[in-house]
């Protein structure tokens, strides 16, 4: 049936009217978001602004600050407050060397208006709304974002504040009274040694039954994490190749964030019985020279080869028993994993270094004493020079002998 001409007169007009009304909302949107990106152009400039002046409040000019510390933030407003009163309890009295930050990745509003609620500290806030592309299946998308956020907030202290060194911690972190004075003192030895590309305060095998002595500090080639320190050069350059890291005996941070991105991986196990140091040591009048690397590779060799040696599947056992320092070799990843297993201590590896390690070798505490167990890899003797040495005694003198 054909339609009549004023029926297509009537559809050319209805037709010609809703072109008209979805050109008029296509403009209206449009002019919102030339707006809304104004706006954002003016809330970033605000931002800046506010930054730059927190930043210039918090420093003060005659005072060079050690380091900047930032807290890495996400949605979890409890921990937040929890970790920002723990350094306020100590930060304050140093507050021009050590001025603070929090960094936020998201739009958690919680966060935020807790972040903001402290007047002594900078808020930072990362927003990627891009999708993120994993490089394997299966792989936690999270690990990602807080890359891209870590890289974010460290580009924002290093080269827009111009900081010479940050102190990185994570929302779930309380941490011990000597915590500022431990990486004032470790700056120091960060400048001076190039072979070191961070300092941390953490030790995967901290536990109270694995320490002893809240002084000691160790090289290690595996990155501890958990509240650490590098230096802008070390940032710009990023070359971690043939680079270790400082670690403590005793932890001077304590990780209590059993619900996170990691969704409580090794909590139970590992982080809840980390023992963080209590006794405040006077870390500007320590000599930490001891820790440069041509003098740390002698001395922990010496240490290792002065070890008393234990063999067989029940080397553990055996060391029970004995009253000194022993070391006992495994011979790959199972076989420490193993032994591990048996003592308590951290089993897992990445990148093929066992965690804590220093040219293979794994040293803890038995049973918060003075006895240490050292855990040595196939070749670690060989990486400790341990073939070329051989010790004397003179007239009650120990003599380091090259042959």
């Amino acid at each position: 049936m054909a339609r009549s001409p004023c029926d297509l007169r009537i559809l050319l007009l209805a037709a010609a009217a809703a072109f008209i009304y979805i050109q008029e909302k296509i403009v209206a949107l449009e002019e919102m978001k030339i707006r809304q990106d104004e706006e954002r152009v003016h809330l970033k400039i605000l931002i800046q602004d506010l930054e730059k002046r927190s930043v210039q409040t918090l420093v003060n000019n005659n005072v060079a600050p050690v380091a900047a510390v930032v807290v890495m933030a996400c949605n979890r407003p409890d921990y937040l407050q929890r970790t920002v009163e723990s350094i306020l309890k100590y930060q304050t009295s140093v507050a021009s060397k050590f001025p603070l930050f929090i960094s936020q990745d998201g739009i958690n509003g919680e966060v935020k208006k807790k972040a903001l609620s402290y007047n002594e500290i900078t808020y930072m806030q990362h927003l990627d709304l891009e999708p993120v592309r994993t490089e394997r299946p299966g792989e936690l998308i999270a690990y990602y974002k807080i890359a891209k956020h870590y890289k974010w907030a460290l580009d924002e202290l290093f080269i827009k504040h111009n900081f010479a060194r940050v102190i990185i911690l994570e929302d779930d972190m309380e941490i011990a009274p000597d915590f500022f004075d431990y990486f004032e003192a470790a700056a120091k030895l960060l400048d001076n040694d190039k072979t070191i590309m961070a300092v941390s305060s953490w030790n995967d095998n901290g536990q109270k039954q694995f320490v002893y002595d809240p002084k000691a500090l160790y090289r290690s080639d595996f990155f501890p994490g958990l509240g650490w320190m590098l230096t802008k050069p070390t940032w710009i350059e990023l070359s971690p190749k043939d680079r270790q890291f400082i670690r403590p005996e005793v932890c001077r941070t304590y990780n209590f964030g059993e619900h996170g991105s990691s969704m409580g991986q090794f909590f139970r196990q590992y982080l809840e019985p980390i023992k963080l140091n209590d006794a405040h040591i006077k870390w500007n009048s320590e000599d930490l020279s001891y820790l440069k690397e041509d003098k740390f590779l002698i001395q922990f060799g010496k240490d290792v080869a002065s070890a008393t040696p234990l063999h067989g599947s029940d080397a553990a056992l055996k060391a029970h028993n004995m009253d000194a320092d022993v070391r006992i070799q495994y011979n790959d990843q199972e076989d420490f994993e193993r032994i591990a297993r048996q003592f308590g201590i951290f089993e897992e590896w990445k990148d093929g270094i066992p965690r804590t390690a220093y040219k293979g070798v794994v040293v803890f505490r038995y049973k918060s004493s003075r006895r240490r167990i050292y855990l040595v890899g196939p070749d670690s003797l060989s990486q400790l020079r341990f073939l070329n040495w051989t010790y004397a005694r003179m007239k009650g003198n120990e003599i380091l002998i090259d042959i």
